[in-house]
This record gives structure tokens, C-alpha cells and sequence, in this order.
């Protein structure tokens, strides 16, 4: 594969568009079909699933389950030829492996998540220390704690 080719693997659209960064932190977001709510015990599942590739394929800063949808600041790695794991593989494995996980702890089938996911390139440092900030805060603006702490399905980079 040449270098065209293999940067061209790096972009592609479904109904939004996504262009993939070198080298980028990236702010990432998936929901669940219809926006239906997880049980608490799936949240837990979900979580392991993001950690999965951490430190193979992506550096994950932060990771936030919360009810209907997963936010996640991640950057991805390069493989053996010099290349970033792809976004899209990375975001498939993970919706189907968790989705996977989710359908047979509540003994059920179909879809869990939605197919599209919404990812945003972060350019600078202040992009990535407020969409940190973001993460950390979710649980608390949702009311769902008082502070970000008490929050099980957070994790934050230390």
C-alpha cells in the first residue's frame, strides 16, 4: 500500500464527516440506541471495554459511561509501520465488543449503541484541559452526584 492510499484509509464518512488527525487528542461520542438508558452493571461493562485498547492502540485521558451515552478523550497510536490505528476500527471494536458484553449480561439482543459517533479534533491544550473538564463534570451538570468523585463510571488520566 502506498502512502496515498494509506492516508486515504484515514478518512471516511458515513452521514457526518471525519477526517482522521495525525498526532491529535480527540474528543469522542457514541449514545445508545434511542437513547435508552444503561443499568448501572452495564455501565461497568462499558467502562472496561473503553480501557481495552489503552496503551495499545490509544492513550485514553478520559472516559465518561454515563446513562445513554459514552464521551472519551483519547489519541491514538501508531502500529508497527509508523501508521495511527484507524478511529473507525477502533470505534467499531469497541460499540460491538461492549455491545456484545451488554446484550448478554441483560439477556437480550440487538443493537446498543448507535451506529454513528461523533468525534472532534482538539487542537490545543486548553481544547484538551476543557474537554477533560467536560468529562469530569458530566455526572454532576446530569445530577447524577455532587461531585465528580462520586461518579464509578468516570475515569480521569492521572
Amino acid at each position: 500500500m502506498n502512502s496515498l492510499e494509506q492516508a486515504a484509509k484515514y478518512n471516511y464518512q458515513r452521514r457526518l464527516p471525519h477526517h482522521q488527525k495525525f498526532d491529535e487528542v480527540l474528543f469522542v461520542t457514541f449514545c445508545t440506541q434511542a437513547r435508552r438508558d444503561l443499568p448501572e452493571v452495564a455501565r461497568s461493562v462499558v467502562l472496561g471495554h473503553c480501557h481495552h485498547e489503552h496503551g495499545s492502540k490509544l492513550l485514553l485521558h478520559a472516559a465518561v459511561v454515563m446513562p445513554n451515552h459514552v464521551h472519551l478523550l483519547l489519541s491514538l497510536l501508531r502500529d508497527d509501520s509508523g501508521w495511527p490505528y484507524e478511529l473507525k476500527a477502533i470505534l467499531q471494536s469497541l460499540k460491538g465488543s461492549s455491545a456484545h458484553s451488554v446484550n448478554k449480561l441483560l439477556k437480550q439482543a440487538g443493537p446498543v449503541w448507535q451506529e454513528e459517533s461523533f468525534d472532534h479534533v482538539l487542537r490545543s491544550e486548553e481544547s484538551v484541559k476543557e474537554k477533560r473538564e467536560y468529562i469530569r463534570q458530566n455526572p454532576v451538570r446530569r445530577g447524577l452526584v455532587r461531585v465528580p468523585e462520586d461518579y464509578p463510571w468516570l475515569w480521569i488520566e492521572k
